[in-house]
């Protein structure tokens, strides 16, 4: 398919024009017209370029891209050696940051949900991106710390009590600790994100709500890869996942 057409679809799909964001969302570098083969990963780092040059991707879509606010602008060090390997292979690089966390379906925190086992039952921050939801059943923090491990492969920091009674849960894939005042005001018994800050302690302390910081990387590996699933299945694209590992 034509590569305008596919950043069009998007758009659309992921609904951009509702998001104000920190960096540009849909075609971020500009490759060959013509895309057959899509690799997605989470963050366009240059050993993901590589990966994905060396299978053959005509486009490269992720989660976390390029042209930040606030970054430097100068095209120099690693700028300068990741848009050299793409513009010089001709790969289109596509990045969708909160459309891709937001999508009820596809999103981050919808596909985050469907790896643990949680029914979504609402939203909690003002911007809509904060989800709550129930576990199959209660279990302990402990229990809860170890299924989330068991899931995503990756140890989580967890803070409170290990042997508190969880059930209702909230959840932002990523840096998202900003949102667990948010999340303590729904009501949660647990909130899940992927960073944690030295004052999130604190507040897990003082409110009795517990804090898994799951991983920035582990918790937001699935919403791109179920965006490439579809877009396979829908426009008959080859699509592969690279997941270059990240401990963060």
């Amino acid at each position: 398919m034509e590569t305008k057409e596919l950043e069009l679809y998007l758009n659309d799909l992921l609904e951009v024009p509702r998001f104000k964001d920190y960096c540009p969302n849909g075609l971020q570098v500009q490759g060959r017209p013509e895309v057959t083969h899509i690799v997605t990963g989470v963050t366009a780092s240059l050993a993901l370029l590589d990966a994905a040059i060396d299978v053959g991707a005509d486009a490269i879509l992720v989660h976390h891209g390029y042209f930040w606010k606030n970054e430097d602008a100068r095209v120099i060090g690693q700028k300068h050696a990741r848009l050299k390997r793409l513009l010089a292979a001709d790969v289109n690089l596509m990045a969708y940051h909160l459309p891709l966390d937001n999508h009820v379906e596809l999103g981050n925190n919808a596909q985050l949900a469907a790896q643990l086992g949680l029914t979504p039952t609402g939203r909690f921050s003002d911007d809509q991106l904060g989800w709550t939801g129930t576990l199959p059943w209660p279990m302990s923090l402990r229990e809860f710390a170890a299924h989330v491990a068991g899931v995503l492969q990756r140890e989580p920091l967890a803070l409170g009590d290990p042997e508190k009674v969880v059930r209702n849960v909230g959840w932002c894939t990523g840096g998202a600790q900003g949102y667990f005042d948010a999340a303590v005001a729904a009501g949660v018994d647990v909130y899940v994100s992927g960073e944690v800050s030295e004052q999130t302690t604190h507040l897990a302390r003082e409110s009795g709500v517990a804090y898994l910081a799951a991983g920035h990387h582990a918790t937001e590996r699935y919403g791109i890869r179920a965006l490439g699933e579809h877009l396979a299945q829908r426009f008959e694209l080859r699509h592969t996942f690279i997941d270059i590992p990240n401990p963060v």
